[in-house]
């Protein structure tokens, strides 16, 4: 069931759907969404695969609009603004169930700020799909929870390739997934997305999931 709530960000309200019981023990999980200023919103279909694939697997999800999204109070800030807002969101589940394990997952540009976030907080895992690395600064602290990135050989957004040698240069352990035939918004792939992403999740969290 989706609720549609208000949090309180550093420049106005922002406007979330929070979908299951966040009381339940697998934890929340937070999906940012693509770029606002390119039509990027919580509605977005590989968000949306996100959520279905953390559900389905009993886990919580948030999905909000970043400032200047939808009904999310403010204006676009270049990527700074819009950790704040992750920030918010993140504070108000820890307020909420301050003992929830937290989960990060993020899109092309919501990839940027969930990694971000992932080095600033305790996760269970930061998804990372089509990080745009050529556009954005992912020269950050690196992250302590398991990081997943998963990247279509056929992107006409973000070069597989950068994709591919960034991943060979990080410092920290993750995993690259390459998905065969899959564009930046995985068109007629977003099914293979949601079994990969269901597969890797219950390998990697046996223990939990």
């Amino acid at each position: 069931m989706n609720e549609h709530i208000w949090i309180t960000g550093p420049e106005g309200c922002l406007e979330t759907v929070q979908s299951g019981d966040l009381g339940v023990e697998k934890g929340i999980a937070i999906i940012c969404h693509p770029h606002p200023l390119f039509g990027g919103s919580l509605n977005n279909k590989v968000v949306t695969t996100l959520h279905k694939t953390f559900s389905e697997l009993g886990i919580s999800t948030l999905r909000f609009n970043f400032r200047g999204v939808g009904q999310s109070e403010g204006q676009y800030d270049s990527g700074m603004g819009e950790l704040a807002d992750l920030q918010a969101v993140i504070d108000w589940a820890k307020k909420k169930r301050p003992d929830a394990l937290l989960w990060l997952a993020g899109f092309s540009f919501g990839a940027f700020i969930a990694f971000q976030a992932a080095a600033l907080n305790p996760c269970q895992q930061v998804i990372l799909i089509a990080p745009p690395v050529q556009h954005f600064d992912f020269t950050r602290e690196p992250v302590a929870c398991p990081c997943l990135i998963i990247q279509g050989d056929a992107d006409e957004v973000v070069p597989a390739d950068l994709i591919y040698n960034w991943s060979s240069e990080l410092q920290f352990a993750h995993e690259l997934y390459k998905m065969a035939g899959a564009s930046h918004f995985f068109h007629g792939k977003l099914t293979d997305l949601k079994e990969l992403l269901k597969d890797y999740l219950i390998k990697k969290h046996a223990h939990f999931i």
